[in-house]
């Protein structure tokens, strides 16, 4: 490419800045690429007239610190640098940068042009280190205990605050103590290579990509009262139109210290043969094809204010719906046939359905088996001991455990009992199913809408 005299390159500027003519279009009328006539544009945007006269080139190692420190701490290209600090050749810049993250701030020195002889070169190696034992290298040892004292200050501050300390941290820390100490020192210090560390102060300073995707994930989670794993959050993100992969899901909530709790054992009701037991009809089949086609049932135990409580319920493995419950101080056959008479109110005459329960005493007995033959039920038992015949109804209880008993405080068993209506109430009507892709109201309702 020709070159261009200074009131060329102005006038060039001045022509595209003016809107009339792309710069395409001038560079063609030049003789030159579109890059050159932006290039000027912005530094005449920047730097006005002055940017085109030329100047000496023998710039500080202050100013070329504060040019690389410009470039980090606002993600600029070196072009665009360039054009800011009017400096003619952006691979300049470059050079800098690699002589810089090599050698360090000394590399940055001025040198004069010519090869130094044997005598200068070594007056200049012992004017780098000071000798053994001197005031100048006692004050340099003094400026390292210092750094390093600082240093182990803010980490441990940083450590006492959160546990553990990351690359990412070391990293602000040693961005903090920059215009204080060398980063070079501070760098081999703190076991990072200089690479990583501009490497990471460039990606500190950018607007965080997934800020917004963060909100909505902490927002999801405290709205379910940390009851919502990242499979969950992930569906109830596809419901609001925001397509996200599980992983991703996962990585923003370790980050963010959302977790859901451990479940606990169940209630054991199983007291031997006391009446008849029922074949395993249901076989582990736990799909349903439509409402009140399999329900199934057990007894779980709460431990409250020194006192026992007992829930029994019945879901329908359709969509997981609680269908009705009952609750109480003692495992009285009362709390089952009150709570079988509750749920066949709610099931239609002369409509086939499978109950499927353990072996527990309250469901071998005499009452409980007439009741539901009554109504044309088929009575259904998981063998013995097992619990995975039964584990729809188990992994229930150990849902509503975790994200309720155990994130919850009441004040009362009235007030635990209010608590556990609206629970159930929640877990029917709004809680999200992963595999239904919604609450088990919501499928049963579309699923009657369709049919």
């Amino acid at each position: 490419m020709a070159k261009y005299t200074s009131e060329g390159k102005l006038q060039a500027a001045l022509r595209y800045l003016d809107g009339k003519e792309s710069s395409t279009e001038i560079a063609e009328s030049m003789g030159t690429n579109h890059a050159a006539i932006l290039k000027w544009a912005r530094l005449y945007e920047h730097h006005g007239v002055e940017a085109f006269i030329k100047r000496y080139t023998n710039y500080t190692v202050q100013f070329k610190l504060d040019v690389l420190n410009y470039m980090i701490e606002h993600g600029t290209s070196s072009r665009e640098t360039a054009a800011i600090f009017n400096i003619p050749t952006p691979s300049t810049l470059d050079s800098w940068k690699k002589q810089f993250e090599t050698k360090g701030p000394d590399a940055l020195q001025s040198r004069k042009k010519g090869r130094l002889s044997m005598k200068k070169e070594t007056k200049r190696q012992l004017k780098q280190a000071p000798v053994e034992g001197s005031s100048e290298a006692l004050q340099a040892r003094i400026k390292q205990l210092e750094m390093e004292n600082e240093y182990f200050k803010k980490v441990e501050r940083l450590s006492s605050r959160q546990g553990n300390i990351t690359k990412k941290d070391k990293v602000r820390v040693i961005f903090e103590l920059r215009h204080k100490y060398s980063v070079k020192a501070l760098v081999a210090f703190a076991g990072i290579k200089r690479s990583s560390y501009y490497d990471l102060v460039k990606k500190m300073n950018r607007p965080d990509p997934d800020a917004e995707l963060k909100a909505e994930i902490q927002a999801i989670y405290n709205e379910h009262e940390g009851r919502y794993g990242y499979r969950r959050i992930r569906d109830e993100l596809a419901n609001r139109g925001k397509k996200v992969n599980h992983k991703k899901v996962q990585r923003i909530m370790k980050a963010l210290g959302l977790k859901c709790l451990v479940r606990m054992k169940k209630y054991k009701s199983y007291k031997g043969t006391v009446g008849k037991i029922a074949p395993n009809i249901l076989n582990r089949n736990f799909k349903a094809e439509a409402p009140n086609e399999k329900w199934v049932t057990d007894i779980t135990e709460f431990k409250l204010f020194g006192e026992k409580l007992y829930l029994s319920p019945i879901l329908d493995l359709f969509n997981g719906e609680i269908i009705t419950y009952t609750i109480g101080s003692r495992p009285t056959y009362s709390l089952v046939s009150e709570m079988v008479e509750k749920a066949l109110m709610r099931l239609p005459e002369e409509h086939k359905l499978l109950m499927h329960s353990d072996q527990g005493w309250h469901y071998q007995m005499k009452q409980y088996r007439h009741a539901l033959e009554s109504r044309g039920i088929v009575q259904s038992m998981s063998r013995k001991g097992n619990c995975y015949d039964n584990s729809v109804m188990e992994n229930f209880f150990g849902i509503m455990k975790s994200e309720f008993l155990y994130l919850k405080e009441f004040q009362s068993v009235e007030h635990f009992k209010l608590e556990l209506e609206n629970y159930i109430n929640y877990y029917n009507t709004k809680r999200l199913k992963a595999k239904l892709k919604m609450s088990p109201v919501q499928y049963r309702t579309h699923f009657i809408l369709v049919a």
